[in-house]
């Protein structure tokens, strides 16, 4: 067999990255984790799941269904996530919106890294594999900053990221909404309703349309531009700034407007806001310093940097639940007085049932975290596949 030949070994090694990219790539678009708060006032045939949500790599989403019962008509489904940051903001935490905001912006990139290095790791040439990681990597930073910086940046966002900072904002389509959603209470009296009315033999309602309008990346973009120019309009002149459409302004201004949406305290809230844009840059420049730093531990098969190419994206679940954690202990601890009722700091349930005043909590993997689990066992395999084609080389 000539050296051209590629081996048993590399065949298998290079079908075990290409399954590890496609799980990356469905692993951004599934829902990791899930919360759901549960109390007396939010029964079960009513609420299957209590008040949910779902935390994806690019943002937070709505876990409540529409339900489907003769006796019950909902237009649409109830919107969990607001429903539970107006259950949060009685003892002061602050909304969904405004935690993991450098991660969830970066997310598509980190993603993409993670891929290179995948690609990269399982090369056995060093010449092609510096050729195939400097091309990929040369593309994330160009993608990158377009996104961060550039004019119009947000055109290169995904729009599941735009959707979550839309309807963060309670816009829909580009709809702005005059007053927020239902509460708790008018939430359950609608869905009780008709199970309390006394007509048992009555015909149910027809079905509505679904009232959300149809919802493209440049319908997003606008929404985000008409808030920003409304909440400009409110600045004295000198802090006004013109909508650029970058990711880095439109980051920086969701991060403040989230902070203000039920605490305006904008003496607590500008430092924050400082200090996330330090982050957000600093964050950019870490990306950049670790592409270089891999690519100069690619010049050769052996070495820390070399196998970091696989233990890193090997490692995604440990950082995920790292990052989780971090962001639950940071909500718990970083109350506001604004509060209506005011709490001990607390560090909220990472994994499994805790309660919360009336209300029960559970925190469990989705299927995306199940990927990630898979994504690392085949990760795992093909470490020791290529380690052992390292040895033969030797």
């Amino acid at each position: 067999m000539n050296a051209q030949t590629p081996t048993p070994r590399g065949l298998l090694a290079g079908l075990l990255a290409l399954l590890a990219i496609g799980l990356l790539a469905a692993i951004y678009f599934s829902p990791i984790w899930w919360v759901s708060l549960t109390a007396p006032n939010y029964p079960p045939e009513s609420f299957p799941d209590g008040v949910r949500i779902h935390f994806h790599m690019n943002g937070v989403f709505n876990g409540c269904q529409k339900i489907e019962k003769a006796e019950i008509h909902e237009d649409e489904a109830l919107d969990c996530v607001h429903e539970m940051d107006t259950i949060n903001h009685y003892v002061g935490m602050y909304p969904i919106a405004a935690g993991g905001v450098v991660e969830r912006a970066f997310s598509p990139f980190i993603i993409s890294l993670l891929g290179v290095m995948i690609l990269g790791f399982v090369i056995p040439k060093t010449g092609l594999r510096l050729v195939v990681m400097g091309a990929g990597f040369a593309a994330i930073l160009g993608w990158m900053t377009l996104t961060m910086y550039g004019e119009d940046g947000l055109e290169y966002q995904n729009s599941g990221y735009l959707t979550a900072m839309v309807t963060a904002l309670d816009q829909e389509g580009g709809i702005e909404k005059e007053a927020p959603k239902v509460t708790a209470a008018d939430a359950l009296l609608a869905r009780l309703k008709a199970e309390l009315a006394e007509a048992p033999g009555a015909s149910p309602p027809p079905k509505a349309e679904d009232r959300k309008p149809a919802v493209d990346k440049e319908n997003l973009i606008d929404s985000l531009e008409s808030r920003f120019e409304k909440t400009q309009e409110r600045l004295p002149a000198a802090e006004r700034q013109e909508w650029t459409g970058s990711g880095i302004q439109t980051l920086l201004w969701h991060y403040q407007t989230s902070l203000g949406r039920y605490f305006n305290d904008p003496a607590l809230i500008s430092p924050m806001v400082k200090g996330m844009a330090i982050a957000t840059h600093a964050f950019y420049w870490v990306m950049v310093g670790a592409m270089l730093l891999l690519l100069w531990g690619a010049r050769k098969s052996s070495g820390l940097l070399y196998w970091f190419l696989i233990l890193a994206p090997l490692a995604l679940p440990l950082f995920f639940l790292i990052d989780y954690a971090a962001w639950l202990w940071w909500y718990g601890h970083t109350l506001s007085d604004m509060g209506a009722f005011t709490v001990k700091p607390f560090m909220p349930t990472v994994f499994g049932d805790g309660k919360v005043a009336q209300f029960a909590t559970h925190s469990y993997p989705a299927l995306g975290f199940g990927l990630m689990v898979l994504l690392a066992a085949v990760l795992a395999v093909l470490a020791l596949v290529r380690r052992k084609g390292l040895r033969e080389a030797q």
